[in-house]
């Protein structure tokens, strides 16, 4: 095969890459910036070329086959240091440029991110936001996100974490339920309790809690928990628990925001819950040598907004 039809084949071989990285056609149309059909129209060109099959297909993935993995194997790493050196010269070219793809949770998203955008895009018009608001933890590599803002305590060797504030996970109940029902004065009298949970796979239905003399711990209670809502949104488990529903565990940044914050109050305010939501909000990314200035700018960005944590309106 002659150089000519080499470079011809390179634009495929790095969309192989692509689909390597997401498993998906659709995940790597998103990312090339083309049709579907368009990927599946080059991807059998390639397998023609090659005269080889690349990739096994079935109705819920695709797969490498063993030579589509070995050739995915060799051109991976060249089209890593290619794409580092385009970002770098972009980056030494001026001000900040490229669409960066930001995942966050929707409450998060819509109180505390969404109005910090403009004064983002305002001081780095070159910069395209795409924000998508999900309560669900999503693979960055296969769908091709730039960061995630998570709660999160630890991250995966494969990635890099950035700290943006700390954070707590609070339990709160409506004056009119504690009126109805009593107060937890423990943290096992929860099982007995209307409580509301926040819906997660493979979760098991139970709360933990230490309790705080000082500042330190001194005991820790795990409590089954169940009641009549799951939710995976801390805004409707809020609104829920505003409602009289019952107790809800939840994140401070939505505990203690919009107009339904002032009608809840604390329960077992001695005690702190812990291993659930996470102790710190963070901006995650998959690793990389160097961090691309856009997606740096819209970290510091972030990190400056969010330095100052969220406030306690009982306090």
């Amino acid at each position: 095969m002659s150089a000519r039809d080499i470079a011809a084949l390179l634009p495929d071989l790095h969309m192989l890459t692509v689909i390597a990285e997401t498993r998906s056609l659709t995940q790597t149309a998103r990312r090339l910036g083309v049709a579907k059909s368009s990927v599946s129209m080059r991807l059998k060109d390639l397998e023609r070329t090659l005269d080889v099959p690349l990739v096994r297909r079935t109705t819920r993935s695709i797969t490498l086959t063993p030579a589509g993995a070995q050739l995915v194997e060799q051109t991976r790493g060249p089209f890593a240091h290619i794409e580092q050196g385009v970002t770098g010269a972009k980056d030494l070219a001026g001000a900040p440029r490229g669409v960066v793809r930001v995942s966050a949770p929707v409450a998060l998203g819509r109180q505390h991110i969404a109005p910090t955008i403009p004064a983002l895009l305002n001081r780095y018009p070159d910069i395209r936001l795409e924000l998508d608001l999900s309560d669900r933890f999503v693979n960055l590599v296969q769908e091709g996100f730039d960061l995630a803002i998570r709660h999160a305590s630890r991250v995966p060797e494969s990635h890099i974490a950035v700290a943006l504030c700390e954070s707590a996970s609070v339990l709160r109940a409506s004056p009119d339920y504690l009126a109805r029902n009593g107060t937890p004065q423990h943290p096992a009298e929860l099982a007995r309790h209307a409580c509301l949970l926040y819906l997660r796979d493979g979760s098991t239905p139970s709360w933990s809690f230490e309790r705080i003399v000082g500042r330190k711990p001194t005991q820790r209670v795990s409590v089954p928990v169940r009641g009549p809502l799951r939710a995976n949104n801390s805004e409707v488990l809020r609104e829920a628990v505003a409602g009289g529903l019952g107790i809800a565990l939840l994140p401070d940044f939505t505990a203690w925001s919009g107009p339904a914050a002032q009608q809840l109050v604390p329960v077992l305010a001695e005690w702190r819950a812990v291993g659930f939501f996470g102790e710190r909000l963070q901006a995650i990314r998959p690793w990389s040598p160097r961090t691309p200035r856009a997606v740096q700018c819209v970290i510091d960005h972030l990190r400056k907004s969010l330095a100052s944590g969220f406030s306690d309106p009982h306090r």
